[in-house]
Formats: C-alpha cells, sequence, structure tokens
C-alpha cells in the first residue's frame, strides 16, 4: 500500500513495471559487467563515435554523451534518425547501432546504409533483425537479454556504451564512479519505493503535484537528457503532456514565455532538476529562473539529486523521475507499460512501406 488511495495490484500493473524500475539500479551494475567481456570492434583508432538510435534505446546515448562529453578523447554524437550523417561514413568512425528490440525502422536503414562505409561497426540489442544482420556483416553484436520495454533497459543502454569507451581508452576508469551510482541509487531507494507512504516519499508527493498539470522539467549539463527522460516516461508511462528545457539555453528565450495564456498557469508546474555538481553558474541560472517563474505566478518545484559524483548524480536523478513517471500513471489509472498509439503507428507506417 502506498497511501490510503493508491495500491499496486495485478490489476493496475499487470505487466510489473515497479519491477523493473526497482531493479535499474542492478541493471546498470550487470551492464557494466558485461560490457567489459563483450568482443571490442576492430577499429585501430576511434576519432568520433556515432550512436545510433531512437526512443528508449536513445536515451542511454544521450545520458552517455552528456556524461562523458569533459572526459572523453574524442565526440561522442547521437544521431536520431534513417541513414547516417556523411561525416560517420569515413574511417576512424565508430558507429554503434543501438536497438533494443532489433527491429528498430530507423536503426535497420542506418545499417544497410553503413555497409559499405569505412567506419568500425558495432551492435547492440537483444536480438531481432539486427543481431542477424550483424551476424552476417561480421560485425560484433553485444547482445543482452531482456523482456521488458525498450525504456526499462535504459541501464543496458547507457552501462554497456560506457564500459565500451572506458576499454577503447577513450575515458578514465569509471569503476568506482559505476559502484558509486549504484549505491546512490540503492539508498535513495529506499525513500521511493511504493512500501514508503506519501509523507516519507517524495517521488509520491511530486507526483501528487503533478496530476492534472503541464510539467515543464528543466535541467543543464549532465542532467539535461535525465529532462528528456523524464518527459518521455510521464508520456508512455503516465500517458500524459509534459515538456523538458536546457538551461541555459532557455534562458536565451523562454523566460519571455510567462505572461500568456496567464490563465493557464495554475495547471503548469516548472520542475526543476539541479545537481551539486551542475556547473556553478548553471546552478545560478536555475535559481534565478525558477524566482522568475514563481513572480511571474508559475508554480515551481525542485528535486535535488543525491549521490557524491557526477554519474551517481545522474542516475539517482533519472531514478527518482521514474519512480514519479510510475506513480502518476497510478494516479490517473492507467497501466503503465502498454503503448497502444505508439504500436499503432508503428503499424500504420509498416502498412505504408
Amino acid at each position: 500500500m502506498i497511501s490510503s488511495d493508491i495500491e499496486i495490484t495485478r490489476e493496475n500493473d499487470p505487466q510489473d513495471m515497479i519491477g523493473y524500475i526497482s531493479d535499474l539500479p542492478d541493471q546498470l551494475g550487470r551492464a557494466w559487467d558485461m560490457g567489459s567481456r563483450f568482443p571490442l570492434p576492430a577499429a585501430d583508432e576511434v576519432r568520433q563515435i556515432v550512436i545510433v538510435g531512437v526512443g528508449g534505446s536513445a536515451i542511454g546515448a544521450d545520458l552517455l554523451s552528456a556524461y562523458v562529453q569533459p572526459i572523453c578523447k574524442v565526440p561522442v554524437i547521437l544521431w536520431r534518425n534513417y541513414g547516417i550523417p556523411l561525416h560517420a561514413h569515413s574511417a576512424g568512425t565508430l558507429i554503434v547501432f543501438s536497438s533494443k528490440s532489433g527491429n528498430t525502422e530507423e536503426v535497420l536503414n542506418a545499417f544497410e546504409q553503413a555497409r559499405s562505409s569505412s567506419a568500425a561497426k558495432l551492435a547492440v540489442t537483444t536480438g531481432g533483425k539486427l543481431a542477424g544482420l550483424g551476424a552476417e556483416a561480421g560485425v560484433p553484436v553485444w547482445q543482452f537479454d531482456h523482456d521488458g520495454e525498450p525504456r526499462t533497459a535504459v541501464g543496458y543502454s547507457f552501462g554497456l556504451l560506457l564500459a565500451l569507451l572506458q576499454r577503447l581508452q577513450l575515458i578514465p576508469d569509471q569503476d568506482e564512479a559505476i559502484h558509486s551510482a549504484v549505491k546512490a541509487m540503492k539508498k535513495q531507494q529506499k525513500q521511493l519505493a511504493p512500501d514508503q507512504p506519501l509523507d516519507s516519499n517524495p517521488a509520491l508527493q511530486l507526483a501528487r503535484r503533478m496530476q492534472n498539470t503541464w510539467p515543464v522539467v528543466l535541467a543543464s549539463d549532465f542532467l539535461e537528457p535525465v529532462a528528456r527522460r523524464w518527459r518521455t516516461q510521464i508520456a508512455e508511462l503516465a500517458k500524459a503532456l509534459a515538456q523538458f528545457e536546457a538551461l541555459p539555453e532557455g534562458n536565451h528565450n523562454m523566460l519571455e514565455a510567462v505572461h500568456f495564456p496567464s490563465e493557464l498557469h495554475p495547471a503548469s508546474l516548472m520542475i526543476f532538476l539541479q545537481a551539486g555538481k551542475n556547473h556553478n553558474r548553471n546552478l545560478l541560472r536555475s535559481r534565478f529562473t525558477r524566482e522568475n517563474f514563481d513572480q511571474a505566478g508559475l508554480p515551481t518545484a525542485v528535486v535535488e539529486a543525491a549521490g557524491e559524483t557526477r554519474l551517481a548524480q545522474q542516475w539517482t536523478s533519472l531514478h527518482f523521475g521514474d519512480y514519479a513517471a510510475y506513480y502518476l500513471a497510478l494516479d490517473y489509472g492507467v497501466n503503465p507499460t502498454p503503448v497502444p498509439l505508439m504500436q499503432e503507428f508503428k503499424a500504420r507506417l509498416h502498412d505504408a512501406s
């Protein structure tokens, strides 16, 4: 029992989404260990990494790129589209094709276009057509087992790739950072878990504030892709509209958007994700932006990331959002797992091809 009016049952969570959310710290640790054992792609010199993916398989790459920017010797670029960019055809490029199912249309199209390129290649998947194409083309396939939705495999899509970068000697050793992040997530989890009542569960409290509002999630630095993750989790779990904004970019345009329509202000909630490891100027920007919204009559909330390291703060912030989106789904009375409109859309695309 979560509180006097919410209970997790087989009826409202038949596919056990809460089980996948609860397992995320251990999943991240498993992915890191697995990534240390898989065969490396044949790449004499890597000058850039291009990761091809969309949806739940892309968010891990987003998180990775934001996290390693200050410490990686080469750029890590995410491609969320068909084909591959021209610069990715060159030698010195490592293209990673990330598709949890192995059947993602955009990723398969990119793989076919990259076949004749001089780039080194790697596939990350649970199987499907991508695993077959990789084996056929002699491309290493990092195959993992996971029976949940792609969005529940974010620990794999991040942890495997972080291990890849370390093994290619492009970033410093991350073993201690991973274990610190897992430890911080498990410590925070004791507050966020379903057995914690409303008065001591901050994720449930925030879900209650989000109900019947338009949440806007703002973050900077290595938390920027976490804000995107919050938005996608609110959409896919709670079937609700939300928005995310990046700072400092939002200070150059969004600040002026607080006047109209003023009658919708009470139905908004501006959620600021912050971490002690954020750039000090971005922390200042976050505070001033929040003050501007408060003065304009826009409700605000702050979620401070737990943990001592950048990686721990990124992942505790992400995990908090997963719990909050899950509780919001239960508040709305919807099953947090199926995404029927997305499946229908994919079917229409398939039929139109």
